[in-house]
């Protein structure tokens, strides 16, 4: 695999993963009370602890986007 290759690779792998963020966050928002109401049930956990889990999800799917997919894609495009 080239460099160019690579470049191209990560550059869509961040376009979707950052797709896929904000669709998450969107139907977290849109939806709040009935997906909590459902997660809640299905995971025996308090209604008020879920949002707490939603938060730490999209923080971590956030952080793990921007580190393994973002950087080095901004990497490589500077570099070359």
């Amino acid at each position: 695999m080239s460099i160019a290759e690579l470049t191209t690779f990560l550059g869509w792998l961040s376009v979707i993963n950052i797709g896929v963020l904000l669709f998450s966050t969107t139907m977290v928002v849109l939806f709040r009370d009935f997906a909590a109401n459902i997660h809640a049930k299905m995971f025996s956990i308090s209604k008020d602890d879920v949002p707490f889990g939603y938060f730490q999800y999209l923080a971590q799917y956030k952080t793990l986007t921007l580190i393994f997919n973002l950087a080095p894609y901004v990497a490589l495009k500077v570099m070359f």
